[in-house]
């Protein structure tokens, strides 16, 4: 099965939540990754999104039908995610959500493995450690094997 996590693209500030949209930037954003996707997707991949503007926006550049779930709006549990998705048994779903439940689903499945994961000869996986005045936040910036380019 293929679990391919996306969170929005950059979006405004605002209230109410629901409703704010992409800005420039991250109607750009969703493009390329929509773009980069579209060769890559295996045929017949279910898209489920977000209620959200912004979400909905993000998965409309991707320029193929989608379902909209309240099961993964914002607030969602990462078990709730994976529910929605029939991981580890549907085909292959694209999760269009938000943070921090999308990180707290790789986090999950990452750390559902105690063996550990099988990297593939070639791939690189990028990790970048933030650091804010009260933590710091590790981000899994890509994972991408050799057949992905």
């Amino acid at each position: 099965m293929e679990l391919i996590l996306w969170r929005h693209a950059e979006a405004e500030d605002g209230v109410p939540d629901a409703e704010r949209k992409l800005t420039n930037k991250g109607l750009g954003q969703a493009k390329s990754m929509a773009n980069w996707l579209k060769e890559k997707l295996p045929e017949n991949i279910r898209v489920i999104v977000s209620p959200t503007k912004r979400t909905q926006q993000t998965a409309m550049a991707l320029g193929c039908d989608f379902e909209t779930s309240r099961e993964i709006a914002p607030g969602a549990s990462a078990d709730m995610i994976l529910a929605a998705a029939g991981w580890p048994n549907e085909e292959g779903v694209v999760v269009v959500g938000h943070q921090p439940t999308l990180g707290e689903v790789a986090a999950l499945l990452i750390s559902d493995y105690p063996e550990g994961l099988s990297i593939k000869k070639g791939a690189v996986w990028w990790f970048s450690c933030k650091k804010t005045q009260s933590a710091k936040k590790i981000v899994l910036r890509t994972v991408i094997s050799p057949d992905m380019l």
